[in-house]
């Protein structure tokens, strides 16, 4: 077996302004990896958006370096909802 399918690793970020709150979540284990973005209004979540590693991206984090707009891809969809009358 190759060592990159014994790689485990995890964080977590954590930002929070006035009543809302955005935790960003990396969670690499066995080599496959996920990364998620949940959004809180209050104590209340609002959305969620999971996705998966790529495998350059998980070589970078296991070299230790930064990946600009890694959560890029996990916005979520800001569009207001309303019904037609």
């Amino acid at each position: 077996m190759s060592s990159n399918s014994t790689f485990n690793y995890s964080n977590t970020q954590t930002h929070q302004t006035g009543g809302k709150k955005i935790v960003r979540k990396v969670l690499i284990k066995k080599g496959k990896g996920n990364k998620s973005v949940k959004y809180y209004k209050g104590c209340k979540l609002v959305s969620s958006i999971k996705r998966g590693l790529k495998p350059s991206e998980i070589e970078h984090i296991k070299m230790g370096k930064f990946i600009p707009g890694l959560f890029k891809d996990c916005q979520s969809n800001k569009t207001k909802k309303r019904r037609i009358k």
